[in-house]
């Protein structure tokens, strides 16, 4: 089973090159807190905050996957060079249709250098 590396307060870091370096790997997932039964809405999923990330031959973002709990709901990956082979925030909009129930709404993604990394949980109230 692969390590996962997991969200962590970056503020209480101290060393700039830890702080640049858990951004740059992690995945954040931004939608509406609340959304109606039924209705397709918008989820982007963004690799960090403040710091690009590599987008070389063989240090890059592959794989963006965005789930609800335990269960995948979609996926996206990239090549090398993807983003012209400049550093960048890699992201992504998901459109899903909302469920009956409300959601738990997590992203995990794929360094090819540093592994596999999964954002905070967002919660989405379903009314």
């Amino acid at each position: 089973m692969p390590r996962v590396f997991k969200a962590t307060n970056i503020g209480k870091e101290e060393k700039e090159v830890k702080k640049d370096y858990l951004d740059r790997h992690m995945p954040h997932v931004i939608c509406e807190d609340t959304v109606k039964k039924g209705e397709v809405f918008r989820v982007k999923v963004r690799m960090g905050e403040h710091y690009t990330h590599p987008d070389d031959y063989d240090h890059y973002i592959s794989t963006i996957q965005l789930w609800n709990r335990e269960t995948l709901l979609a996926e996206t990956r990239y090549s090398s060079g993807a983003y012209g082979n400049k550093p960048a925030n890699a992201e992504v909009d998901f459109y899903i249709s909302a469920p009956e129930v409300s959601m738990n709404l997590s992203a995990m993604a794929v360094c090819t250098k540093h592994g596999l990394w999964q954002s905070e949980d967002i919660p989405v109230k379903v009314i």
